[in-house]
C-alpha cells in the first residue's frame, strides 16, 4: 500500500450509516487516518445492501476499508457514555441521521464541539439540515428523480430511468471527503474545527451543473451534444459510439461501407445530424447488426473512431488495458472470499493482507478501541455482559 498517509495521526469517529458517510470515512482511512467505525449492535444497515455474507455484503466491504468497528448501544447509559468519549476525542466526527437524532444523544454538533473545539463535524443529510424537506427519508433513487437526474436518460418508450447503482450516494461521500480535506486545511491555519453538511440533493445540482445550466439557456428544451453518438446493437452484443467531428463523421461512415452519407444532404453538417438524429441513428443501427462487436471494434480502432464495446464487469476483470495499469487487485477477504477491488484514484494499489484492505465485522475491534480509550478487561466484560458493547 501507498507509504504516504497525510492523514496519519488524526481520529476520525465515522458515526455514518449507508454509503455516502461511510465511503467518505473509508477515504480517509487510506489516506492514514484512524476511522473508528461506531455502529449498532445489529451494525450498520449498509450491511443488508444486496446479498448478505455473514456481517458483509460487497457495498458494506467498499465502503468500510481500513477502518476499525466499535459496537454499541446508544440508547445504554455505559454505550452512550462511550460514544460520547469517542467524540471527544475526534478530530473529525462523521454522522447521517435524519436533523435532530443526534442531538437526542447529545452528540450533535454543540453539544460535542463545547468540549472539543477543534472538532470537524460533518453531517450527511438527504435535502439538507433546513427547508420543509429536511427530515423526509431518502434514498438515492428518490433524489436522482428529485433532482432531474432521471430525466437525462429515457429508455424507448420515453420512461426516465434510474442509474443502476447509487451513484449519488457515491458521489456525495466523494464531497464529503473533499469537504472535510478543505476543513482540516483551514483547521491547520485558523487552529477552528467547524459544522458542514454534505447533502445528496446538493451533491446531485453540483455534479449536474453544465445540464442544468444548459436546461435554462436552451428553454427546457434537450440538448444534444453530437450525432452519432449512442449504443448500437451489433450481431452478438452492443457497442458506444461518440462521433464529435466531421473527421469522426467520415471515418465511421468509411469503416461500415456508407460513404454516401458523408456529403449526403441531410448529414453533412453537426447541426443537420442533430436535426435528423433519428432517421440518421435508424441508418446506423442496421449496418451495425450485420458484424460482431470485437470485428467492429478492430475496424473502428483502425479508424481512429472514439468508441468501445459494451462490456460486463467480467469483461472488465479481463481487460488488457485494466490489466495493465494495475486498476484491480484480487484480495482474500475473510468475509467475503477472494474479490477484486479496485485502485481508487490517487491512492496506491491494495495490497492482500493488508489492514487497508480489511473491512471489520460488527465490533470487530470493541475490545481493542475500549482497551485504547483507557477500559479495563474488566470494565469491557461488564459492558459486553450488560448489551453496551458488542464483540466479536
Amino acid at each position: 500500500m501507498n507509504d504516504i498517509e497525510p492523514l496519519k495521526g488524526l481520529k476520525i469517529a465515522d458515526f455514518s450509516q449507508g454509503v455516502a458517510g461511510p465511503y467518505s470515512a473509508m477515504m480517509l482511512a487510506q489516506a492514514g487516518a484512524d476511522v473508528t467505525k461506531v455502529e449498532p449492535l445489529d451494525g450498520d444497515w449498509c450491511r443488508t445492501l444486496g446479498t448478505a455474507y455473514g456481517d458483509f455484503c460487497a457495498h458494506a466491504v467498499a465502503v468500510n476499508l481500513g477502518k476499525k468497528s466499535i459496537s454499541l448501544n446508544l440508547k445504554s447509559p455505559e454505550g452512550l457514555k462511550i460514544a460520547k468519549q469517542i467524540a471527544a476525542e475526534a478530530d473529525v466526527m462523521i454522522e447521517s441521521f435524519r436533523p435532530g437524532v443526534m442531538a437526542k444523544f447529545g452528540l450533535d454538533y454543540k453539544s460535542v464541539s463545547s468540549t472539543n473545539k477543534r472538532v470537524i463535524y460533518l453531517s450527511v443529510s438527504g435535502y439538507g439540515q433546513e427547508g420543509p424537506y429536511n427530515d423526509r427519508p431518502v434514498t438515492d433513487g428518490a433524489i436522482q428523480g428529485f433532482s432531474g437526474w432521471m430525466s437525462m436518460t429515457r429508455d424507448e418508450n420515453g420512461t426516465p430511468m434510474k442509474t443502476g447503482m447509487v451513484a449519488i450516494d457515491f458521489m456525495t461521500g466523494i464531497f464529503s471527503y473533499q469537504t472535510i480535506l478543505k476543513a482540516l486545511i483551514s483547521r491547520g491555519i485558523n487552529g477552528k474545527g467547524g459544522y458542514y453538511d454534505s447533502s445528496l440533493m446538493q451533491t446531485a445540482a453540483a455534479f449536474q451543473t453544465a445540464k442544468i445550466l444548459e436546461h435554462h439557456l436552451e428553454g427546457g428544451k434537450a440538448t444534444v451534444l453530437y450525432v452519432p453518438a449512442g449504443t448500437m446493437k451489433t450481431a452478438d452484443g452492443h457497442i458506444g459510439i461518440a462521433v464529435m467531428r466531421e473527421r469522426h463523421y467520415a471515418s465511421l461512415c468509411k469503416v461500415i461501407g456508407r460513404e454516401d452519407l458523408i456529403e449526403h444532404e441531410d448529414f453533412n453538417t453537426r447541426e443537420k445530424r442533430v436535426d435528423k438524429e433519428q432517421e440518421l441513428m435508424a441508418i446506423l443501427r442496421a449496418e451495425f447488426l450485420k458484424k460482431s462487436t470485437a470485428t467492429w471494434s478492430e475496424e473502428l480502432n483502425a479508424e481512429g473512431v472514439i468508441h468501445s464495446p459494451v462490456n460486463s464487469y467480467s469483461d472488465y476483470l479481463e481487460n488488457e488495458q485494466t490489466k495493465a495499469v494495475d486498476s484491480f487487485r484480487w484480495i482474500d477477504h475473510e468475509g467475503v472470499g477472494k474479490i477484486p477491488l479496485p485502485r481508487i484514484p490517487g491512492f496506491a494499489p491494495f495490497e492482500n493482507g493488508h489492514r487497508l484492505a480489511h473491512s471489520p465485522k460488527i465490533g470487530e475491534n470493541s475490545g481493542e478501541i475500549l482497551t485504547a480509550m483507557g477500559y479495563s478487561t474488566e470494565e469491557i466484560s461488564t459492558f459486553e455482559a450488560s448489551g453496551a458493547v458488542l464483540q466479536k
